[in-house]
């Protein structure tokens, strides 16, 4: 569902017309970040996750914050409200602004660039793709080595899941030089591994630190259930009872195969599908 209205730099305009400037560091550089909230009923969800995680990558790449808390809260609802999403996403990016191209940072009275996009999502469509889970591909990871911060130089990412698209999966997980699951393209990555434990990769990585994984996490928490931050490799994976992905985008999303081969009987695993419903109950509840 497209948006009619977007938030560029202090004004809302028909989405057609939006525009940044060519010397927008973001563009010419990727020195910018972003972060996207899910939107269920009208509410953004795991609002408290998204923007500490907001704070913590502007302040990472000392981009000054464009606005307080506050303001910011106001602009994004009402990117919401403009484009009459119910259930769906909001994208956020903000880049060190506009400057002649320098590698170096310009004068600290350049003012941050905010771009803000709204668009609905049939979640109808998305419960019925988690219903019958999706499929990873395995892809070396060569990444800057600051994956944690979530900046918006994703030309890896883009090209991991371009390859994944092509061989019908729905997702690359990228494997690092140890041989070692690291995270996906645009989520994080989960096992229940052979012997039954629940696994996932700890963020000391330098992986993404997931707002939804942190959110699961809690959730497994309040559950009872135990969870080890251990990495796992592609072959433990194929091995698996279970795995799964998680993000603001796939919020819990069942994996049934990686690389071709079968994850336990190729069906979305019951751990996964209970911890998506769980999440979905959580997120309704936790927006603003």
């Amino acid at each position: 569902m497209s948006a009619r209205w977007v938030y560029v730099n202090g004004q809302f305009v028909r989405h057609g017309q939006a525009m940044v400037h060519v010397e927008d560091r973001g563009y010419q550089l990727a020195d910018g970040i972003y972060e996207v909230w899910a939107v269920f009923n009208g509410a953004l969800a795991d609002s408290e996750g998204h923007f500490e995680r907001l704070w913590r990558s502007l302040d990472e790449l000392r981009i000054p914050h464009p606005m307080s808390r506050a303001a910011l809260e106001v602009v994004l609802k009402e990117a919401v409200r403009r484009n009459r999403v119910r259930e769906g996403l909001v994208y956020l990016q903000v880049t060190r602004g506009v400057a002649k191209r320098d590698h170096a940072f310009p004068h600290p009275s350049t003012p941050p660039a905010v771009v803000i996009v709204a668009r609905g999502l049939d979640r109808a469509a998305t419960e019925a793709k988690a219903a019958g889970g999706i499929s990873v591909i395995t892809t070396p990871e060569n990444r800057w080595g600051r994956c944690d911060i979530k900046t918006v130089g994703l030309l890896p990412n883009a090209l991991a899941k371009q390859a994944a698209r092509e061989r019908g999966a729905g997702e690359a997980w990228f494997v690092d030089d140890l041989g070692l699951v690291t995270e996906g393209a645009s989520s994080n990555a989960w096992i229940v591994d052979g012997e039954g434990n629940l696994r996932t990769r700890d963020t000391n990585a330098n992986i993404l630190r997931g707002v939804t994984r942190r959110s699961v996490m809690d959730l497994l928490a309040k559950e009872g259930l135990t969870l080890q931050e251990k990495p796992f490799t592609p072959e433990e994976a194929k091995a698996a009872r279970e795995a799964f992905i998680t993000g603001a985008g796939s919020l819990v999303m069942p994996v049934v195969a990686v690389d071709g081969h079968p994850v336990g009987d190729g069906k979305p695993g019951p751990l996964a599908t209970r911890l998506r419903a769980l999440y979905i109950e959580h997120a309704q509840k936790s927006g603003i």
